[in-house]
């Protein structure tokens, strides 16, 4: 990832309607909202959403495709881990141990469930 497109994501995220429109986004990650949805969830007016959404796009944190009526958006996490790696990855000068609370804590969120056993 190129410094301007990490300028580019960044910023997109540095308006709290847009970031928290991201946030939802990845809650219902893999299926996505529609934008009426998203727009009811957030309390935003469709339009004012509309250009938020189109700024996400821009920056490739979000991508859209149409079903039938509706425009559903998603998270591009592909692209916010791209964004993720590009801050982090000279954080540790070499030594590991200073970026090992960051990992540990993305760890810890990130856990996957786990399936209960059926029982028969």
């Amino acid at each position: 990832m190129e410094t301007e497109e990490a300028v580019l994501a960044l910023a997109a995220l540095a308006q709290s309607t847009r970031l928290e429109a991201f946030r939802t986004l990845v809650r219902h990650e893999p299926d996505g909202l529609a934008a009426g949805d998203l727009a009811r969830l957030l309390e935003v007016p469709q339009n004012t959403l509309s250009a938020h959404l189109s700024i996400l796009t821009r920056a490739r944190l979000v991508t859209s495709e149409r079903r039938s009526r509706s425009i559903v958006y998603r998270a591009n996490l592909a692209e916010f881990r791209d964004v993720a790696v590009f801050l982090l990855r000279d954080c540790c000068g070499g030594r590991p141990e200073v970026c090992e609370p960051v990992v540990e804590t993305l760890q810890a969120c990130c856990k996957p469930r786990r399936r209960e056993r059926s029982r028969a």
